[in-house]
Parts: structure tokens; C-alpha cells; sequence
């Protein structure tokens, strides 16, 4: 395994262009599977996850390769049907090849899901979706099993204890494209990301309306055809870097990023004191002033998003001050505290709360990463602590960010990755 090096201390500066989205281009190759003609994803992310999900598509059936940031998708078989285990339970994301395959060959065998341990993450309403759908659910071995002799469209309800479920919207809206009727989904996820499965569905012929609001209305068609996409930019990936030259008072100019995607950001750390200008699809933000802590509470899109709680609250940590931070999405998701806690920093979890009386400074350790973004928040806190952080375990770094290590260099950072 490798891990990464780094000697902190050093403000960032500089321009830095954002990858394609992580959690955009994961359901848009899932849904490749509900054709059988050829398909190129433009702007794809380089990412552990993304040759995960091709690993996936090639075992059932689909030829899938990488050229440059393209993805080329065709068919090399067209009646697979079983998710499995091996792969599926690597990767959360992975889960949503459910609803295409459901769509298509009306009947599916997906293994449950995987990925960072963050907290219970159900499926329960993903399995609720599709049974509205009229699909037969049973439980066997580890495994979702599913078929239907035919789908008809459906009014579905899709809220759950923590607000809307991307994933559940995703595969729903995916197996309703090839269902009969109409499907309305109501508290459906808004999140950008699910406007681009949506977008891109679109693009090979499904009718959908109403992306990107709670309400989504599905028309049924008889079959999809290939298409051409470019995914959106990384909003996640954009904050992190946002959040990189809060924390090192430097300025980074963020190229190719969808500003209004990061409105819940934008306005945490403005409140906060950082200047943010936004010019022509770029965003500059820079860090040089004396910080106040702010108080932030994750909630699903428009709100503030949980995969930038652990980095929001790596900047608190070193904030003078007391901030909270609530974690309304994922209750658990606050492995990092203890790690970003032997750095110096001050900080108390209270059931869903964190408690931050921000230090003036970090000391480098040994670090070990839980999860994808606990990992981005431990880069985070090794980029201002001094002296040297060791990060063990970034393979789950690599599964949400390209490159990352190259592109900090490049703004001045002091990191390298070697071999544990």
C-alpha cells in the first residue's frame, strides 16, 4: 500500500483545473448497461472507483476502456445479470447497476454494497422504489435478487429517516426510463449529480422531467439508444480546494467548476472571512485573512454537503474559537476527530456534534485514513501542521480524487507519496 508525505507549513497559491464528478460519473456508466449501443463519457475522472465500476461493466458484459478522459462503453454480451460480490462490495456506488439491469432484462442479482465505513447506510429504499415498480424483491445469500415480468410506472414516495437517498433516486429513475406509464418520484434527491444521470438519460432517449427538484416525472419508453456525455465537474473535489487555501492562507484560482454548486460552501466560509470572487466559470479564493469560526450543519442539496464535513471542520480546527458542527446525513461519520485530535487539534464528538475550540497549530503525525473524505480532511490538517504527516491507507483517497498529490505540488505543497 502507499502512503503520502507531507511537510505542511507552506501557503498554497495558484490555478488548479477540477476533475469530472466522482458521484456523477459512477451512475452514468451504470446506466450504459440500459442499452446496447455504444456509449463515450466525456470528462471522466481517473479514479479507483471509476476502474472499479468498469470492472463491473465488463463483467457483465460490456466492453469499457479509458482513453485519455473519455470512456468508451459497448456491448459485448447483453443478458448478464449478476452483480458480483467481489466487486459490489468494494464500492457503495457500485449498487446502482441494480436499476439499469432491472430495466433492461427485468431481473437483476446485485450483492449488497460496500465502500468507506461511514455509519448503516440501508438500501431499504432503493428496494422500495423498485418494488412500487413491480418488481419481486428476495434477499438470498448476500444478495438482492429482483426480476419482473414487466415494469409499470408508479407514484413513489422515496423520503427517508435522513432526508432523500441519491443512490435510491438514481436506481429508481433509471429502471422507471424503461418501465410502462409514468413514474413521479417524489422526495427525490436534487443533488447536481442526479440532474446529470438525469441529463444524460435524456441524451439516450428517456423523457424525464422535473431533475434537480424533489419531485422527478419518468415517461416510460420502449428502449434507449447510445449516447455522447461530458460530466460535470467535482463540486466535492472544488471545495476541498477551496477549503485548502483557507486553511494555508494562500489564494487558489479554481478553474471549471459550477459555482452554484457550492452556494452552502461559499457562504460557510465567507462567514467565516474568506474572500471568494467568481469570473467566467472560475472561482478565487483566497485565505489571507484572520478567520472567526462558523457553526455548520450537513443537510441534503442545497444544503451544506456531508463529503466536506470532516475537511469543513479540519479548517475549524485551527480557527481561533469554538465552532459545531452537526452531522445530519451520516450521524457516524466522524472518524476523522481522532486522528485530527492526536494532530493537537481540540475537539469533542456529542452524539451527532462536533464541538471545535479551534488551536493555533497542528503538529505532523502518523496518520491513519478511515474513509474517502476523512482521508481529504487529513491531507487538509498535514498541508498547515508542522513538521511532517504521514497518511496511511490513501487507497481511499484515490477512490475520489485524481491526482490530488500533483495537482497540491503544483500550488506548492511540500508531498509525495511512497510505499508503507
Amino acid at each position: 500500500m502507499d502512503k503520502l508525505v507531507i511537510f505542511g507549513g507552506r501557503p498554497l497559491n495558484g490555478e488548479v483545473r477540477v476533475s469530472g464528478a466522482k458521484n456523477s460519473v459512477l451512475p452514468i456508466l451504470a446506466a450504459t448497461l440500459l442499452t446496447d449501443e455504444p456509449c463515450v463519457i466525456k470528462n471522466a475522472p481517473y479514479l479507483r472507483d471509476t476502474n472499479t465500476m468498469l470492472r463491473i461493466l465488463r463483467s457483465l458484459g460490456k466492453n469499457a476502456e479509458f482513453s485519455n478522459d473519455k470512456i468508451h462503453v459497448t456491448t459485448r454480451e447483453s443478458d448478464k445479470f449478476i452483480a458480483d460480490y467481489r466487486l459490489v462490495s468494494t464500492m457503495r456506488a457500485s449498487f446502482c447497476v441494480l436499476g439499469p439491469l432491472l430495466g433492461k432484462l427485468k431481473k437483476a442479482k446485485v450483492s449488497y454494497p460496500g465502500g468507506c465505513v461511514i455509519g448503516i447506510r440501508p438500501v431499504d429504499l432503493h428496494l422500495k422504489g423498485i418494488e412500487a415498480l413491480g418488481a419481486e424483491v428476495k434477499i438470498e445469500s448476500g444478495y438482492v435478487n429482483t426480476q419482473a415480468k414487466n415494469l409499470k410506472g408508479n407514484h413513489i414516495y422515496l423520503g427517508g429517516e435522513f432526508g432523500s437517498s441519491v443512490l435510491a433516486t438514481d436506481n429508481v429513475m433509471m429502471a422507471a426510463t424503461l418501465a410502462k406509464g409514468k413514474t413521479i418520484i417524489e422526495a427525490a434527491a436534487c443533488e447536481p449529480e442526479v440532474t446529470d444521470l438525469a441529463n444524460f438519460l435524456v441524451k439516450m432517449g428517456a423523457k424525464i422531467k422535473g431533475q434537480g427538484s424533489p419531485r422527478i416525472e419518468i415517461e416510460g419508453v420502449k428502449q434507449l439508444h447510445g449516447a455522447e456525455y461530458s460530466i460535470i465537474p467535482d463540486r466535492i473535489e472544488a471545495g476541498t480546494f477551496m477549503l485548502a487555501a483557507a486553511i494555508t492562507k494562500g489564494q487558489i484560482t479554481i478553474k471549471g467548476v459550477i459555482w452554484e454548486h457550492l452556494l452552502a460552501l461559499i457562504d460557510k466560509l465567507e462567514q467565516a472571512g474568506v474572500k471568494i470572487k467568481k469570473i467566467d466559470g472560475k472561482l478565487i479564493v483566497n485565505g489571507k485573512r484572520r478567520l472567526k469560526p462558523v457553526n455548520a450543519t450537513t443537510l441534503p442539496y442545497p444544503g451544506f454537503p456531508t463529503d466536506l464535513q470532516a475537511q469543513f471542520m479540519t479548517l475549524m480546527a485551527v480557527t481561533p474559537g469554538a465552532s459545531i458542527i452537526s452531522e445530519k446525513i451520516y450521524p457516524d461519520r466522524f472518524m476523522h476527530i481522532a486522528e485530527l485530535n492526536r494532530m493537537g487539534a481540540n475537539i469533542k464528538r456529542e452524539g451527532p456534534h462536533a464541538i471545535v475550540q479551534g488551536v493555533k497549530l497542528l503538529s505532523g503525525a502518523p496518520l491513519m485514513a478511515s474513509d474517502l473524505r476523512a482521508s481529504a480532511a487529513l491531507v487538509l490538517a498535514g498541508l498547515v501542521a508542522r513538521g511532517k504527516t504521514e497518511i496511511s491507507r490513501i487507497y481511499h483517497l484515490d477512490r475520489g480524487y485524481e491526482n490530488l498529490e500533483v495537482k497540491l505540488n503544483k500550488l506548492g505543497a511540500k508531498i509525495h507519496r511512497e510505499k508503507e
